[in-house]
């Protein structure tokens, strides 16, 4: 059963994938009406709320755009930085909507930043300890210790990737009212950002589904390496 989660949760991070590219393809053949270009409509959101310091850089790729808290830079990708379409401009939104809930000490994002150690582990390493301390268990070598080890760890991955569902919606929330509330898009085109951004929000719930499937079934495993003992 729980195996049948992670294909079903996989299948649904496919597709959510799948239906972000889409749909950024499709509202980026569409133009702002002011002409307003993505790293235009950032920097003035930063400014807004008095956050000058940030800077805007460039960086490879597609759909690579981030902010780095620890740099204090927004990067925007190759297919976002210098294009007017309401696609680019709802990204770039978005990541000055994360500089500002940096600037605000949005709780959550304070709580995830404060597990992001025990998650690197967890994702890296997790899922390795659990099997190497379900299969040494099995043979009775050790203790179920490195097994538990790994699911806690493992556990710390799957939280992060749920405290992440709410900061990722927020941060759009905020590029949304902003976009909508300073003028800096037409009414008719704030329901095209909030596709945009709906459909990037359904990849980050995909990627904690698998997340929630897989230590599901780590769970599993182990319970059932502990009966067999």
């Amino acid at each position: 059963m729980y195996f049948m989660l992670v294909i079903i949760a996989a299948i649904f991070s496919m597709w959510a994938s799948a239906k972000v590219n889409s749909t950024f393809k499709r509202y980026s053949a569409v133009s702002t009406r002011r002409g307003l270009t993505a790293s235009q409509a950032a920097r003035m959101i930063l400014d807004e709320n008095g956050l000058q310091n940030v800077r805007i850089e460039p960086v490879s790729g597609s759909l690579t755009d981030h902010y780095d808290p620890r740099s204090n830079v927004i990067r925007l990708s190759d297919t976002v930085r210098d294009s007017s379409s309401v696609a680019a401009v709802g990204v770039a939104a978005h990541e000055a909507g994360h500089a500002v809930q940096y600037a605000k000490n949005y709780l959550p994002i304070k709580l995830r930043n404060a597990i992001v150690p025990a998650a690197n582990i967890g994702c890296r390493f997790g899922p390795y300890l659990i099997i190497l301390g379900i299969t040494l268990y099995a043979f009775g070598r050790v203790s179920s210790v490195i097994m538990n080890i790994g699911l806690i760890f493992f556990a710390a991955s799957v939280l992060f990737q749920i405290v992440t569902l709410p900061v990722e919606l927020n941060a759009s929330g905020r590029a949304i009212s902003i976009l909508g509330g300073s003028g800096y898009l037409d009414s008719d085109e704030i329901p095209m950002v909030k596709s945009v951004l709906g459909s990037a929000a359904m990849t980050y719930v995909a990627a904690a589904a698998v997340s929630v499937a897989n230590l599901l079934r780590f769970l599993a495993i182990a319970n059932s390496g502990r009966r067999r003992d």
